[in-house]
């Protein structure tokens, strides 16, 4: 009953920044219990980047300190605020959304709905 659609990505030089965005419709988003963002680069397996749930945000290892997720209940909205990006942050990076409590914010196969992925290219 949840639809996300990102948006935001593009080409960026390394070293800039970008913001995505997903934004969720079909209940209420502070119905939403955790909004997470994977990650899946050419050749590569689908890879955990950050999450927020109401006790907190994460990142993943390759991206702590660079990338931020951040909730906005208003806007029925996630962002992802990428800094200091690199080459090998080109990705399709993916919106999720969980609505029941879990633990499990780095797990692709805790969330239950998906949006259909925004490209993002560094240029080195």
């Amino acid at each position: 009953q949840v639809q996300l659609v990102e948006s935001g990505g593009g080409l960026v030089q390394a070293g800039g920044s970008l913001r995505l965005s997903c934004a969720a419709s079909g209940r209420t988003f502070s119905d939403i219990y955790m909004l997470g963002w994977f990650r899946q680069a050419p050749g590569k397996e689908r890879e955990f980047v950050a999450a927020v749930n109401w006790s907190g945000v994460y990142q993943g290892d390759s991206v702590k300190g660079r990338f931020t997720a951040s909730r906005d209940n208003a806007k029925n909205t996630v962002y992802l605020q990428m800094n200091s990006l690199k080459a090998d942050d080109t990705a399709i990076y993916y919106c999720a959304a969980r609505l029941g409590f879990s633990t499990l914010y780095y797990n692709a196969g805790a969330y239950e709905y998906w949006g259909q992925g925004t490209r993002v290219t560094v240029s080195s």
